[in-house]
């Protein structure tokens, strides 16, 4: 059992049928963490019977921000958890589909190749699930969340009067701004009962400058006022979007957003060196990326004109250092 990891969960909703949801988790006890850490759940009423510091999440903004059907509107929220995603995965079918847990200090973040991650405050760290039957798509799941949060960005600077931050999606998961890494995507799924469990994680730097820069550091170089970005608002304009984009992805394909995935993410038309080996050497190739190809891999053209996917390697931490080069016939 972790001792040291005693959490406690706040269970909020958007309307009377998500409260109601809030209730029936409490009273059964229902949510657990992983490895026996302890955990207190209370309700979204219970939050001002407590001190919490600067920089806490304030869920009624985040909650009134919100204008969807689904996704965002039963909030679990937590000043400090091991991980996000754990809480969501761990007790996806306890919760409805489309519900967030969202933390201010997270301590085991779960990244790629189960890197973990110790977030400070400032960081948005959310992650939410969402049921899919088809597992064809699954993989493109990814790019529809990093899609919708650079979409949301966007959105909150339009409203607010805000300079526009051109945040871009560095394939397949990343989110960069100025050169730099200020965010992430992490989705993971199960198979159950016909369906496909997917937990989706996001981590962005909206307030913390380290380890790279943040939104907030950004914005402040733009301009001559202190405005700045709040969490709240940006996860609200996340799943308003995620909605919308979602909704499109699953009733129409993904094809049908990938002229604005190709606006936004940082690889048209990139030459990329892929190291194959051919006998006992070591073989350098260039290809130009072109887009994606329908399993969601990178689409390329070589020199000698033969289309190509690529495929990371498994090895690399770079995906663009570790590509395996699969002709397409």
């Amino acid at each position: 059992m972790d001792t040291t990891s005693h959490s406690t969960l706040f269970l909020c909703g958007k309307s009377s049928f998500e409260t109601e949801i809030a209730k029936s988790l409490k009273i059964n006890d229902a949510l657990k963490l992983p490895n026996g850490g302890e955990v207190s759940t209370l309700l979204q009423s219970e939050i001002n019977n407590f001190r919490f510091g600067e920089g806490t999440f304030n869920v009624e903004l985040f909650l009134n921000s919100l204008s969807t059907n689904r996704f965002g509107r039963f909030l679990i929220w937590s000043p400090r958890l091991p991980s996000t995603h754990d809480i969501v995965s761990h007790n996806f079918c306890e919760l409805p589909v489309g519900a967030v847990c969202v933390a201010d200090v997270q301590f085991k973040g779960r990244g790629r190749s189960k890197n973990a991650w110790e977030s400070p405050g400032g960081c948005l760290m959310f992650s939410f699930t969402l049921q899919m039957e088809d597992g064809k798509i699954v993989p493109l799941v990814q790019y529809v969340v990093s899609l919708a949060v650079t979409e949301a960005i966007k959105d909150v600077c339009d409203r607010n009067g805000f300079p526009c931050l051109d945040v871009r999606i560095k394939w397949p998961n990343d989110l960069y701004l100025n050169g730099l890494k200020v965010g992430g995507i992490l989705c993971t799924s199960t198979y159950k009962s016909k369906k496909f469990n997917v937990s989706s994680g996001i981590g962005l730097n909206v307030g913390n400058e380290k380890p790279t820069t943040c939104l907030n550091a950004v914005l402040k170089e733009l301009s001559t006022t202190s405005i700045e970005f709040r969490r709240e608002y940006i996860m609200g304009a996340f799943f308003n979007k995620f909605e919308m984009l979602y909704d499109i992805f699953i009733n129409q394909g993904f094809q049908t957003l990938e002229e604005l995935y190709y606006r936004t993410w940082l690889h048209s038309g990139q030459r990329v060196i892929i190291q194959e080996k051919n006998e006992d050497k070591v073989v350098e190739n260039v290809v130009t990326i072109q887009g994606l190809t329908s399993s969601g891999y990178l689409l390329a053209i070589g020199d000698d004109y033969q289309m190509c996917e690529l495929h990371p390697d498994g090895n690399s931490f770079d995906f663009f250092k570790g590509l395996v080069r699969r002709k397409l016939v």
